[in-house]
């Protein structure tokens, strides 16, 4: 058993101790590079969020105006947007799903500040103390997040996937989600924890598969190529089927409730089953002391509180196109403006 642990992290060498403060440091850096791309990506989302909205504002208050699509600024906010989101998704090749999955919050707090600064929008005290926690609780889950390094191959993803511990909470998520999805669409339960805990349990599937894809990418260009195994595609149609039903699901929820509703919801649902997810597949808790764990929690209970202050009571905005933070997991903005787009 210590020898199949040991093979699944990379970098650990159990006949030398010399190699381990150059093993911390590559972790480290590898880590802080997901971080740094995670967070540029998420600021670029937010931008582009506030120049689609200043967009559809701008031409409902115009009369005889020509479409969205049809003006350059829209589709330079489409750009930013598709920067954005690959670098979320190189993100997930470099550090912990943990840690990737709540640095969303970076998002909705630099939309926050960004909408009071160019589009005007009133701040608000609880924006204020809002960020304070979000920015408190980014700082605790970054440094008390794992700092374990994985090489994701396919032989990896692959042993994650028939494990015991993997199997069981599989066969749990899927009777929950059958039940839930019951309830939804025979019992008519339209109720917004209902309806955003299908999208929290399929996010916890594109996470895992987000995360295998990416980092299979990653090895791939360091030279260990893994495109070539079966289990990257199997994992790239997971990954493009749950995001495809994550927005299915939350279009749904746009319709039924507000705004200011959902986003706070989705962003802890996510988060956690993103923690979740990691913890259980890819094993990212392994070795974290019970301390690190706590204040990583911690942390992520602090972004929690802080994106609810900051989107609590905002006041909705009408536009031509709904808009909103559909999590951070990369290309739901681009399969939601694609699916939308061929719907018209």
């Amino acid at each position: 058993m210590a020898n199949t642990t040991s093979d699944m992290f990379s970098h650990q060498s159990p006949n030398s101790t010399t190699e381990l403060p150059d093993f911390w440091d590559n972790a480290y850096k590898t880590h802080l590079l997901g971080i740094l791309i995670a967070i540029f990506g998420n600021f670029l989302i937010s931008i582009s969020l506030n120049i689609q909205k200043y967009t559809h504002v701008h031409l409902s208050q115009q009369q005889g105006s020509k479409p969205y699509y049809k003006t350059g600024i829209w589709w330079c906010a489409i750009i930013l947007m598709g920067v954005g989101e690959l670098g979320n998704f190189a993100a997930y090749g470099f550090a912990p799903a943990t840690l990737i999955a709540p640095l969303g919050c970076v998002s909705v707090i630099a939309s926050a500040v960004m909408s009071v600064i160019f589009l005007k929008e009133t701040l608000r005290a609880s924006d204020i103390l809002g960020g304070a926690l979000t920015v408190t609780g980014t700082y605790l889950l970054v440094t008390f997040a794992p700092n374990m390094s994985q090489k994701i191959t396919a032989q990896t993803v692959r042993k994650y996937s028939v494990s015991w511990h993997f199997l069981v909470y599989l066969v749990f998520e899927i009777i929950v989600f059958c039940i839930l999805l019951y309830l939804y669409k025979r019992k008519k339960l339209k109720h917004i924890v209902v309806v955003m805990m299908l999208v929290a349990l399929l996010a916890s599937v594109t996470v895992i598969s987000v995360k295998a894809v990416s980092g299979m990418i990653t090895e791939s260009v360091k030279g260990s190529l893994q495109l070539s195994y079966p289990i990257f595609y199997v994992m790239v149609v997971v990954m493009v089927a749950s995001c495809a039903f994550q927005i299915k699901f939350l279009n749904q929820a746009m319709k039924l409730f507000n705004a200011t509703e959902v986003v706070p919801i989705n962003f802890v649902f996510f988060t956690a089953s993103a923690i979740i997810a990691g913890v259980v597949f890819y094993q990212e808790f392994y070795g974290l002391a019970l301390l690190n764990i706590f204040m990583f929690l911690f942390g992520c209970l602090l972004s929690f509180l802080g994106v609810f202050l900051i989107a609590r009571n905002r006041p909705k905005t009408k536009t031509e196109l709904p808009f909103i933070d559909m999590g951070q997991v990369p290309g739901k903005y681009i399969l939601y403006a694609l699916m939308y787009y061929l719907a018209l």
